[in-house]
């Protein structure tokens, strides 16, 4: 039979990337104690406030079709949350969606046509890759050193820039490294953007998990605003990663020309959980402030159970729930460094590969474990490097 080309573009871009994770799992439940490291699902549960939230909107018969753009609650309160950086910001800059993740693949699919470059910081989020060859574009990595704390540098995203080239794609607090990009390198990376008429799409998913540094948006520079679209979610900062609720915000135009594309897909988010988001929005939780305490300890432990080993580098990491290690003096790049320290030690971590060439000779580890578990796989993690070198 026949199919879309679509099905070859995206073959190898689904799971296929997550095979460590998905063998850890596996022989987790056949009986073998894995500690896993390998996703971002945070271990700090959500407040029970919102899941009451959501209970009681789905019992006040919130329960029917909503609209494309979003329930006018939820609009309100994501224009409140963005008016410090964008005092002019309105109704018809945003836009409502389940997830990040269809925020980015509608908004991609806006503005890239068919051999159309996307410049991303390689390493990158696992799905960009799938987001981007979805709509036909081509991804063109900007290379992100350890040395550099994974900060994308001005004359390497410049170096990259084809005639092709048509978005910026950015991601502070950066997954999967934790690099936190300053307003001082937005600039400058967006007087490129300005000189290449390049949309910036800036995934912000971990804008309140900063442990080091301070946080900073393109929307916040007005020369960005009218080409910078920002995607968000409550994933990460509530600790609600099943309740697939995010939204994207940019220029009235840019919003209009994507609607009927959101529309196709989904036609509305579910009324009940665009009320518990309002809430959350608007509320005075404290899960963020918890899960930076948390992951900054943790990142404190992983440096130091690594300290003083040569065969290990762990990457700075200044927010988000993932840390970096450069395992190449081991010899090993991080696709078999993975499976090895899966097979020989029973802790499952993600190959830098899933997220990039440039990350081949890293592994990605998820702070989201107890304080025991990510002490005894850090320490799992440097004997067996040791046992290989």
């Amino acid at each position: 039979m026949r199919y879309a080309a679509i099905t070859d573009r995206l073959a190898e871009l689904g799971g296929a990337k997550w095979a460590v994770h998905n063998a850890a799992r596996d022989r987790g439940a056949v009986g073998e104690k894995i500690i896993e490291l390998t996703i971002g699902e945070p271990d700090i549960p959500i407040d029970p406030a919102l899941i009451d939230a959501c209970e009681a909107s789905m019992r006040r018969g919130r329960t029917h079709y909503s609209n494309g753009r979003g329930e006018d609650g939820l609009i309100g309160a994501i224009v409140d949350k963005y008016k410090p950086c964008w005092p002019d910001i309105a109704p018809d800059n945003v836009l409502c969606f389940p997830g990040t993740q269809t925020a980015l693949y509608t908004v991609i699919t806006a503005l890239v046509d068919a051999g159309q470059g996307v410049l991303v910081g390689d390493p990158y989020y696992a799905t960009y890759a799938g987001i981007i060859r979805a709509s036909g574009g081509v991804l063109q990595p900007v290379p992100l050193g350890i040395e550099n704390g994974f900060i994308m540098q001005p004359g390497d995203l410049r170096a990259a820039v084809t005639k092709d080239s048509r978005v910026l794609l950015l991601n502070t607090p950066h997954n999967p490294s934790g690099a936190l990009l300053d307003r001082t390198t937005l600039v400058e990376l967006g007087k490129i953007a300005c000189e290449h008429d390049l949309w910036i799409v800036c995934d912000e998913v971990y804008e309140d998990l900063i442990f080091d540094g301070a946080f900073a948006s393109p929307l916040e520079i007005d020369a960005l605003r009218g080409r910078t679209i920002v995607v968000s979610s409550i994933s990460k900062t509530f600790a609600a990663t099943g309740f697939r609720s995010g939204w994207a915000v940019g220029p009235a135009e840019l919003c209009t020309k994507v609607l009927p594309i959101s529309e196709t897909i989904l036609f509305g988010n579910q009324p009940f959980i665009a009320d518990m988001t309002e809430v959350a929005l608007r509320g005075n939780f404290d899960t963020a402030a918890r899960m930076r305490k948390s992951y900054a300890s943790r990142v404190d432990l992983i440096e130091t159970e690594l300290s003083g080993c040569p065969h290990l580098k762990p990457g700075k990491v200044s927010g988000g729930m993932f840390a970096m290690i450069d395992v190449g003096a081991t010899g090993l790049d991080g696709e078999a460094f993975a499976w090895g320290l899966l097979d020989e030690q029973k802790v499952a971590v993600m190959p830098g590969t899933s997220f990039g060439e440039n990350a081949k000779n890293l592994i990605r580890v998820a702070l989201t474990v107890p304080d025991e578990d990510l002490r005894e796989a850090t320490r799992r993690i440097r004997a067996f490097a040791e046992a290989k070198s």
